[in-house]
């Protein structure tokens, strides 16, 4: 059983660290672009919203269970449980309706320059920023009013359930009112999750028409993987194609958690991974799918190897040096 523990904290490790460095690499460089007074473009927005979301969802989901798979069970009180689960739900879904956002900004980005698109191009970008904020918004208070409902002592029933989540415990209402906040919770979610799918479909579809239109253009000697516009919607269809898939196995392995009696180690294990893996692969998807965030990359590393050549050769002159 130690070492069972001793892998979870070792694979919760990895995911977490891994995770929170591709995420706090993405702020870091859009913090950067912002104090040296240049604006950052309306999908880099997005971007940086993306990564604080992530970066919320590990931290908020991985230092819990790590800290409880190391030992130390239900160190956390009510009051700081709750305010656990509640930020966790919060960035979760502000990282869905954030990747929602950029499928259909991105489809907006790629669709045909007539007029109508013109005219929804330029206020799409005018209404990104604004669309970020109110996301937080909502979530912030939707989550605050169903997980303060769910959990009030009037809506709690003698069918009721206590959830050891390792690091605390908390009840749950086994009665029908239950279904109404499961609902009211993955409603939101369900559609957010059904639009970026038609959205994707739309993606893949514009995409063939335009590189089919534009195919005898480019040089023979490019690769059809090299194409901006081709690109940058891979980067979106590779987050939807990620995120949908650990979204719905997540959602069924807690509708059925939910249902059972008792905890199963491999069930909650299972559904302490999958909320943090696609905060933990988004941002290596956003930042080899950017090139300006690549050639700031490259540019680092160039300055870096400059910087130690020059150190060798200041070092190896003053050894020769009398």
């Amino acid at each position: 059983m130690m070492l069972t523990y001793l892998l979870l904290v070792t694979l919760f490790l990895i995911q977490m660290g891994v995770g929170i460095l591709g995420n706090f690499f993405l702020l870091g460089q859009y913090t950067f672009t912002l104090l040296i007074s240049q604006r950052l473009r309306p999908i880099e927005c997005l971007f940086a919203h993306l990564a604080l979301a992530n970066s919320k969802v590990l931290l908020s989901k991985g230092i819990p269970h790590i800290m409880a798979c190391l030992g130390f069970k239900n160190f956390l009180d009510l009051v700081r449980c709750k305010l656990i689960i509640y930020l966790f739900h919060v960035a979760r879904s502000v990282c869905l309706s954030i990747t929602c956002l950029l499928s259909g900004f991105q489809v907006i980005t790629i669709s045909p320059s007539n007029s109508r698109w013109v005219e929804l191009k330029i206020q799409a970008q005018k209404c990104l920023v604004p669309s970020c904020f109110l996301c937080w918004c909502f979530h912030l208070l939707i989550n605050f009013t169903l997980l303060g409902t769910m959990h009030n002592s009037r809506y709690l029933t003698n069918n009721t359930k206590m959830r050891n989540l390792g690091y605390c415990s908390i009840s749950t209402p086994a009665s029908f009112n239950a279904a109404l906040f499961a609902i009211a919770f993955f409603m939101p979610d369900v559609m957010c999750v059904g639009f970026m799918i038609c959205s994707s479909a739309y993606l893949v579809i514009l995409l063939h028409r335009h590189h089919q239109q534009v195919k005898h253009i480019h040089s023979p000697h490019l690769s059809s993987t090299n194409f901006p516009e081709k690109r940058a919607t891979q980067a979106v269809l590779l987050l939807v194609s990620t995120y949908v898939p650990f979204y719905s196995i997540n959602s069924s392995l807690a509708l059925y958690h939910f249902k059972m009696e008792k905890d199963e180690p491999w069930l909650m294990a299972t559904l302490y991974f999958l909320p943090a893996s696609f905060p933990a692969i988004s941002p290596f998807v956003l930042i080899f799918s950017d090139s300006q965030v690549l050639r700031y990359w490259f540019a680092l590393w160039h300055r870096k190897q400059c910087l130690l050549c020059h150190n060798v050769l200041n070092h190896a002159h003053s050894q020769h040096s009398p």
